[in-house]
């Protein structure tokens, strides 16, 4: 496909995880004033980190009176994940300019990832791969400045916005994404002990419990891998 082809379809394969988070930006531009940032700190966090579930913990944090290393320290540890992201796609993408892979590295984001790892995927040799990933990552970057700003003019208005479980629909986007990309048994049980740390970690500080529910899941599907290659077979 060409260039133009490539982005369009990028952008258009985004739209179930632009409707999933769109809540989810509401919510935290309307949660941001409330725990000290003024309508232009809450944009500019926006534009400047583009990571929800950190700008989420980061204001829950001040709100509570965290100092600034805590805040960084317990952000770090949960963008952590964006290194297995960068792994996993740094072979498609390493003979890229660093004029794309810088942007592109700023843009990946979970929902990102989720859509374009499955354009990589398809095992094809199109030329022009990184506009589709260009297309989907700029449509979520883009859904997401206007999400917050909806928030921050609109959320005021709306009593206990955060209350109303509207958080879901990114959960219920992701388990739509990652399950039928499980594919073979090695992966299944990744996921599956990767869950269970993460609910049995929940409560460890700085979010520690998400990096310790990647190591495992991690560890888990390895270790299966490398002891019975025959079970990378698909299931289906």
């Amino acid at each position: 496909m060409s260039r133009h082809q490539e982005f369009t379809q990028g952008a258009r394969d985004m739209l179930p995880m632009l409707l999933g988070a769109m809540p989810f930006g509401i919510i935290f531009g309307s949660l941001a004033g409330a725990a000290g940032l003024d309508p232009w700190q809450t944009q500019g966090m926006s534009i400047l980190v583009f990571a929800g579930s950190a700008q989420f913990i980061a204001i829950s944090l001040l709100a509570g009176g965290a100092g600034i290393a805590v805040v960084l320290l317990t952000t770090l540890v949960v963008n952590l994940r964006h290194a297995l992201y960068s792994a996993s796609l740094q072979p498609y993408v390493r003979h890229l300019p660093k004029r794309w892979r810088i942007p592109l590295a700023f843009w990946l984001t979970d929902e990102a990832y989720a859509v374009v790892v499955q354009r990589y995927a398809r095992g094809d040799k199109g030329t022009y791969r990184h506009w589709y990933f260009l297309g989907a990552a700029l449509a979520m970057y883009c859904n997401w400045q206007l999400c917050t700003l909806i928030g921050v003019l609109f959320g005021q208005a709306v009593p206990n916005i955060g209350d109303w479980g509207l958080d879901f629909a990114m959960l219920a986007t992701f388990i739509g994404i990652v399950v039928p990309m499980l594919r073979n048994q090695p992966q299944v049980a990744a996921a599956l002990v990767a869950g269970a740390v993460a609910l049995a970690c929940h409560a460890l500080p700085y979010k520690l419990g998400l990096m310790a529910a990647a190591a495992s899941g991690i560890v888990v599907g390895v270790w299966l891998e490398r002891r019975n290659p025959a079970l990378q077979e698909e299931l289906i």
